[in-house]
């Protein structure tokens, strides 16, 4: 229970993550290590759809009195040019997820998405912890306070670069069949002309 309090409150507006709590209860019972996971995600999407709630309703005002408009507006256009990637991303690195989940209520992005997002980086984040305490037990505590922040960011490095990969060879590819299609019109009003 605490567990999933903790994690409820972190995603909108405790400061303190759960990982220090789960990587406890896994230490504890390593078996257990997947269900804590569970509750864990569950939780923390909940309380990140809590804390967009908190920025849709609420959030604008603040923003205005915290930041400047010119400030604030930098920060729609990027929410707006990377939209729910901003989110997933944020959900399974060290950065803090509720600044994100509160501003992407802010700035309206849409909820089911940004629910899908979240339920996938976190996911990810606290099921890469568990799976290593399910897998190897107590020996891999060290292992993981020591390297989790870093694990995360090279994680998401290898994800982006993965996604940055397919749309680059997806595009090349699209503009590879364009250019017989341009020939092919060509070619056909050549003949119309002729």
């Amino acid at each position: 229970m605490a567990l999933a309090m903790l994690a409820f409150a972190e995603s909108s507006f405790f400061p303190i993550p759960p990982d220090v709590l789960l990587i406890a209860l896994c230490l504890i019972n390593p078996k257990g290590s997947l269900i804590y996971a569970a509750i864990c995600s569950i939780a923390s999407v909940l309380g990140g759809g809590f804390g967009y709630g908190l920025g849709r309703y609420g959030g604008r005002p603040l923003l205005r009195r915290m930041f400047s408009e010119a400030k604030t507006q930098l920060v729609e256009s990027y929410y707006q040019r990377y939209d729910v990637w901003a989110v997933g991303i944020a959900a399974f690195t060290p950065i803090p997820y509720k600044v994100f989940t509160i501003a992407a209520g802010v700035f309206l992005l849409d909820l089911k998405r940004f629910m899908l997002a979240s339920f996938i980086g976190r996911s990810g984040r606290f099921f890469m912890v568990a799976m290593l305490f399910f897998f190897f037990g107590k020996p891999i505590a060290a292992f993981i306070r020591s390297y989790l922040n870093i694990l995360s960011v090279l994680f998401v490095i290898a994800l982006v670069g993965g996604f940055a990969l397919i749309h680059y060879w997806s595009r090349r590819k699209m503009n590879k069949n364009a250019v017989p299609a341009v020939i092919e019109g060509t070619e056909q009003k050549a003949i119309e002309d002729a």
